[in-house]
């Protein structure tokens, strides 16, 4: 008693889940599930996210979905409440025929951990199908000579119902001739037998009705029926006989229609009618009856559709033979269908993850893949291969799953996408094959800085010119793609001469253009270094620096400048001795100029544009040196006015011109008797000559004070222009020396010579003693203009100034020759800015 209310209660149990859907069986990858049949759409099957581990709004988020190889689908997800739930109306028995379990078997994929949860629901049946007979009527021929005992195989009923929901048992309607016989074949199934209890007679009873009725075992019962008409006939003792109770036959699945599978055979000793037999299918579902064809007379079984393995691979069927006497027998024919290579491989994508980062590790999935082969055993046997020398593998996963994931190392700048074969092999002979193709997108990341097309970049722009000029174009390359590939351009600060780099210079971001703000000036300064910066908008960005050399081209914007004779402050005119004895070529001056600009701007070319004595002076053309061009005669006038011009070979070309007074005299005291020997005026008012001398004394001593500050002034002057001489590379060389002297601010250079100046006391009459000038063909060095001013050549002299006055003071008021002299002695020494022309003058107003 206790065992069997266990037994019970386990049974009860077992009931129990199977209608509220719970899990019976479970694993760390397999959930399994009862459900009955001929549920409504919808209906609860198992809590699925529970099983799973994870809560109902996660099945969305996760990408939980189910998949399943190309059937229908039964089972649906119910994201709300989490349950797995029936997507239709079940049928067991369409679904499983009269199997013994009915499991429906698929996967749930969990995405975005990429794993499968192999689902396994066993259907279980209910009793919705009632045992039925193949035919409403049945007749049965029985003779009357039959002895009682005598079994009729009658028609077997059908219940696709499994279990105690099957086929249970047979009723016949009572009758006094017949009984019912139940009998169970090897496989358990039972069959039903009429059996003849009393003998038969035609002239009493020649037809008998009965009622057989088959019922199965469910809640509630249900039950088919046939009625069955006895007809008895004449005497026909024998009935046919097969030749074997079984035929078995294999056959391949390709063989083709028509095919003769067997032939079957029945004999009856019989004569006549009694004796003809007849073939027929007894028992075959519809669905067979159209694969097979039965000649009735000779008992040839054909093939009448083809055959297919994976949809039957064994068919069941039973022949009649029956006689012309009504009587019967029957035999099994046994057909084994034969597995042919005759299906490919299939191959499903479940998952594809594209794109995919260029640094995605090793190992990362990439696409999940189903492979399923309908032949079974060596010919269902499928193997995955992937084509061409790519860096993926195939990872065997659960079932028939296959993971794609990376084996080496992404490069997009290299390879963007990949098309991607996958084939599968199955293991028959010849074996057959398919190939599934998808693309693989690489995406991009910021792993290349931008890079120039050359190390360094140098261009010219000549000077002057125009702001916001465009100067030159950098450019710089990123082979990633998209805002990795965006490049900025930009300037490195730096500063030029005291100023920020981005004050000369801007450069356009996008296309790297760069602009001049500025006009530039070669004189100024002739190159600019600069760095370039290119950048793109990666996240980190990436950079990389070229540097940029701007020369700057001179352009003739720069007059020549004269450097000597330099041109006096106070409106003077410069004054050169030449002798009277000079030689044809002997060197008077030398005109030295400078260019700002530089190469063929700078170069200089001398001529004489005008002079008082045409033919008596020549300019050098590349030298600038002033010499005489014949022998001086006595007819050439004291002063000579030469007009010199200075031209660059710029274009166009610019120009300066200086104009140079040469006195010609072989001595100063030469200089001062030809002033002398000039016509003086005729004025008769001497009386106020006096006045005039003292006002003439006054305005010595104030032009001498001012000489003095002057000299200071012109040695500042000689030491900036010493400055503008070294930075200009052309020292002062070949001009020959010579000193200023003037009154009212007319200078004049003087040759450089050594000389000897005496002055007596007791004499009315002073003297100046000029020896040869010791003539030189350049000009004074930087140091010796530093060294020697007026004042110390005056020092050098031999003037006895301490012991003997300049001028006598008993004879200042004279109006004598003598005195003139002294005057104009005194003018000349102590008066270094008085002219000689001046002093004429002064001379003749004596």
């Amino acid at each position: 008693m206790a065992a069997q209310r266990n037994s019970s209660d386990r049974c009860a149990l077992v009931l129990l889940c199977l209608f509220l859907g719970a899990p019976w069986e479970s694993d760390a990858r397999q959930i399994r599930y009862s459900v009955p049949e001929e549920l409504d759409k919808g209906s609860f099957v198992g809590n699925i996210s529970k099983d799973l581990g994870l809560e109902p709004r996660e099945l969305t988020e996760r990408g939980v979905r189910i998949v399943s190889r190309g059937r229908t689908q039964l089972f649906a997800l119910n994201p709300r409440s989490g349950s797995l739930v029936t997507a239709g109306r079940i049928d067991r028995e369409e679904l499983c025929a009269q199997s013994a379990r009915c499991l429906v078997s698929f996967n749930i994929l969990v995405e975005d951990r990429v794993k499968l949860f192999g689902i396994e629901i066993e259907v279980t049946d209910i009793n919705d199908n009632a045992p039925k007979f193949q035919a409403e009527n049945l007749d049965v021929k029985i003779n009357e000579n039959v002895a009682a005992g005598m079994r009729f195989p009658l028609p077997e009923a059908v219940d696709p119902d499994v279990g105690v929901n099957s086929l249970q048992s047979y009723q016949l309607s009572p009758s006094r001739h017949f009984s019912l016989a139940v009998q169970s074949r090897a496989n358990g199934v039972k069959y039903p037998e009429l059996v003849l209890e009393r003998a038969l007679d035609r002239e009493e009873e020649a037809q008998h009705h009965l009622v057989l009725t088959a019922s199965d075992g469910g809640d509630p019962l249900r039950s088919g029926t046939v009625l069955i008409s006895v007809t008895v006939f004449d005497t026909n003792d024998n009935a046919p006989v097969f030749t074997l109770p079984e035929y078995r036959v294999s056959v391949p699945e390709n063989l083709p229609v028509g095919t003769q599978l067997l032939t079957v055979t029945a004999t009856d000793r019989d004569e006549g009618a009694n004796g003809e037999v007849t073939y027929s299918f007894r028992k075959l579902p519809d669905t067979q009856l159209l694969k097979f064809q039965l000649n009735k007379n000779t008992g040839e079984i054909k093939i009448s559709e083809n055959l297919d393995y994976e949809e039957t691979g064994f068919y069941e069927i039973e022949i009649q033979a029956e006689d012309g006497g009504a009587y019967l027998a029957t035999a099994k024919v046994l057909i084994t269908i034969e597995d042919v290579n005759d299906n490919s491989p299939e191959v499903t994508i479940t998952s594809l993850f594209s794109p995919l980062k260029e640094d995605s590790p090793l190992g990362t999935v990439i696409a999940l893949l189903n492979v399923h082969d309908l032949d079974s055993g060596q010919n269902g046997q499928v193997t995955c291969s992937i084509a061409g020398n790519l860096p993926f593998k195939l990872e065997k996963s659960i079932d028939s799953y296959y993971r794609l994931v990376t084996h080496g190392a992404l490069d997009r700048e290299q390879v963007s996408s990949y098309n991607i074969t996958v084939t599968a092999t199955d293991g028959g002979s010849p074996p057959l094959s398919m190939e599934a193709h998808f693309t693989l997108q690489v995406a991009d990341i910021n792993d290349n800085p931008p890079t120039f097309s050359h190390i360094s970049y140098v261009t010219y722009i000549p000077e002057n010119n125009p702001r916001g000029a465009s100067i030159f174009s950098v450019t710089a390359l990123d082979p990633d793609s998209k805002e990795n590939a965006q490049i900025i351009y930009s300037l490195t600060e730096d500063t030029i001469q005291g100023a920020p780099l981005s004050s000369y210079i801007s450069i356009n971001s996008d296309t790297g253009v760069l602009y001049a703000l500025r006009s530039f000036d070669y004189e100024q300064f002739r190159d600019l270094q600069m760095q370039v910066t290119a950048t793109d908008s990666g996240n980190p960005p990436l950079s990389s620096n070229v540097s940029l050399s701007l020369f700057v081209l001179d352009q003739n914007d720069n007059a020549p400048e004269i450097l000597y004779p330099s041109l006096p402050t106070d409106g003077s005119t410069g004054v050169e001795l030449a002798p009277r004895s000079a030689e044809p070529g002997y060197l008077v001056t030398k005109v030295v100029a400078v260019d700002r600009d530089s190469g063929q701007n700078a170069w200089l070319s001398y001529r004489l544009l005008k002079a008082s004595e045409p033919g008596l002076f020549t300019v050098g053309l590349h030298t600038g040196e002033v010499r005489t061009a014949r022998a001086l005669l006595d007819r050439d006038a004291l002063k000579q006015s030469l007009v010199v011009a200075v031209q660059d070979h710029g274009q166009p070309p610019l120009s300066a011109t200086v104009t140079l007074t040469v006195a010609v005299a072989d001595s100063i005291p030469d200089v001062l008797a030809d002033l002398e020997s000039l016509e003086p005026s005729n004025n008769p008012d001497h009386s106020s000559l006096t006045l005039y001398l003292v006002v003439a004394v006054a305005a010595v001593s104030c032009v001498f004070l001012a000489f003095v500050i002057m000299l200071l002034a012109l040695r500042l002057r000689r030491w900036h222009t010493s400055r503008l001489l070294q930075a200009s590379r052309g020292g002062l060389e070949g001009v020959p020396a010579s000193q200023f002297v003037g009154v009212d601010g007319v200078r004049a250079f003087l040759q450089t010579y050594s000389h000897e100046v005496s002055l007596t006391a007791d004499s009315r009459k002073s003297h100046l003693i000029f020896p040869q000038p010791n003539y030189a063909d350049t000009l004074i060095s930087q140091e010796s203009c530093e060294k020697k001013d007026p004042l110390s050549l005056l020092d050098d002299s031999k003037f006895p100034i301490e012991d003997t006055p300049l001028v006598p003071v008993s004879s200042i008021f004279t109006p004598s020759l003598s005195f003139k002299k002294s005057f104009i002695f005194y003018s000349f020494v102590c008066c270094p800015l008085a002219s000689l022309v001046n002093i004429g003058k002064c001379q003749k107003q004596m």
